[in-house]
């Protein structure tokens, strides 16, 4: 056998005999002379060899694979970081960069030389060729790069942009910047214990804008910014990374990000099932109008700790249900004639039969802006006209302040006389609400009332609420 032939018996590529031979003797004649047939199959070989891992784009690059080849744009450079290594090695330097191409985005870590190379010659739009060693890395897949070498004659069309909307967000995806609107704010982070005994902190927001929504985690120092973001606000995540949870994509917040309110206008627009349309064991959006709150209640759980709930009912054109807030939800504050909308929640079976949502950790709960057309139940249960039309609950109607006018109505009326009023139940819980149609009034009432009663009290009015000395 010849050398050519016992090159080409060990070489790891699939390339016939003849097409080897061929190379082998194209590569004599490029070295002038210089290589024998044995050294031309060697270097033939290392070339084949080395195009070996050559994936097609961005996307393709996984954990765990060998080392791979592919082409992308820089489109971000990051900082130069020095770092101790074990014994008497010299120090190490990093340079954390981000390549792209059609169709997504990576982390490229370049190192020691490499680094100090990288922030003298390569520029933001520079296309590279790169051969490297992916990971899963903190903020996703990562790739430590062999070579990252300049080709001028290859175009790429990224742009080193790095903001997205909710619907562009894919697997995957590191240093996403992202305008949006807070819907959910956890009160407070949770903490768990890892695997080297140190402790972690982990807590939860949720963000919409214009294509939809996605849950934040924050991630150990990013909890606390827990503390400084409300509901409500226009915020900007800075250095996200996407990761997956039970199928769903949920958006990162490290040690490297942060979240930044933004004098920014964002609409967020939830799309909700009607309640009337919901079934046994539905995951939905639902949204509406508070019409019943009750106060929160605590309860012991068999491990000896305490947890927390509070239902309050929500009404939209189609009809009503009950809410069932849990844990942390169960502070949120939410009061009659609020506008709310619901993601996420659970429907179960609740008290009498009915079906109820859960809002659980998973769950988000928003008060909305702008006013919702609601019905109120009559006192035979059918719907009358919205309250915009009559007079009657106006925060729900379409000429309403919000809830500000609905408390209004009550204390706006007389004080320290005897009064009698007649009206529909529109909250059941303490105090309970009466609506004649035209004016709200509290009632103070040990009676027990059902929602969409017609009652008539009597009693003494005082700062627009009346303690009722008969409830007929």
């Amino acid at each position: 056998m010849s050398a050519i032939e016992d090159v080409h018996e060990e070489l790891d590529a699939d390339v016939s005999a003849e097409e080897f031979e061929e190379m082998v003797a194209e590569k004599v004649e490029e070295m002038g002379g210089l290589a024998d047939d044995e050294t031309a199959a060697m270097l033939v070989a290392h070339e084949l060899e080395d195009e070996g891992g050559e994936v097609e784009s961005v996307a393709d690059v996984e954990p765990g694979m060998d080392d791979v080849k592919f082409v992308a744009k820089l489109v971000s450079i990051g900082e130069k970081r020095t770092f101790e290594r074990d014994g008497d090695q010299p120090d190490g330097q990093v340079v954390n960069t981000e390549v792209a191409d059609e169709s997504g985005r990576i982390r490229l870590s370049l190192w020691d030389e490499m680094a100090e190379s990288a922030l003298e010659e390569l520029e933001e739009g520079d296309v590279l060729r790169i051969a490297g060693r992916p990971k899963e890395g903190y903020n996703g897949v990562e790739v430590s790069a062999d070579k990252a070498e300049i080709d001028p004659d290859v175009e790429i069309d990224v742009s080193p942009s790095d903001s997205y909307t909710v619907e562009e967000l894919s697997m995957g995806l590191s240093d996403v910047t992202l305008v949006g609107k807070l819907l959910d704010v956890d009160d407070d982070y949770r903490t768990f214990d890892r695997d080297d005994g140190t402790e972690g902190r982990v807590g939860n927001v949720a963000i919409g804008d214009e294509t939809g929504r996605i849950r934040v985690t924050l991630w150990d120092e990013a909890t606390d910014l827990l503390e400084e973001l409300d509901a409500g606000e226009v915020v900007e995540v800075v250095d996200g990374y996407v990761r997956e949870r039970e199928g769903d994509l949920e958006l990162h917040v490290g040690s490297r990000g942060t979240i930044e309110e933004v004098d920014e206008d964002v609409e967020y627009v939830p799309e909700t099932t009607d309640i009337d349309d919901v079934e046994m064991g539905d995951t939905v959006d639902i949204a509406g109008a508070v019409i019943e709150t009750d106060d929160k209640r605590t309860f012991d759980r068999d491990d000896g700790s305490q947890g927390q709930v509070r239902n309050v009912r929500v009404r939209d054109d189609t009809g009503d249900i009950r809410v069932a807030l849990w844990g942390e939800k169960a502070d949120r504050n939410v009061d009659l004639a609020d506008r709310v909308a619901f993601t996420d929640v659970e429907i179960q079976d609740g008290w009498q039969d009915e079906l109820e949502a859960s809002a659980g950790w998973q769950s988000t709960v928003s008060v909305l802006d702008g006013e919702a057309d609601v019905e109120a139940p009559d006192a035979g249960g059918e719907k009358t006209p919205p309250a915009a039309d009559q007079g009657g609950l106006s925060a729900f109607g379409e000429d309403g302040d919000g809830a500000d006018e609905l408390r209004e109505e009550s204390d706006d009326a007389g004080d320290g006389e005897e009064v009698e009023f007649t009206g529909t139940v529109v909250q059941s819980g303490s105090p309970v609400v009466v609506d004649n149609g035209e004016e709200t009034r509290s009632v103070e009432t040990g009676e027990s009332v059902q929602l969409g009663e017609e009652v008539t009290v009597r009693g003494v009015e005082q700062d627009g609420r009346i303690d009722a000395d008969e409830l007929l």
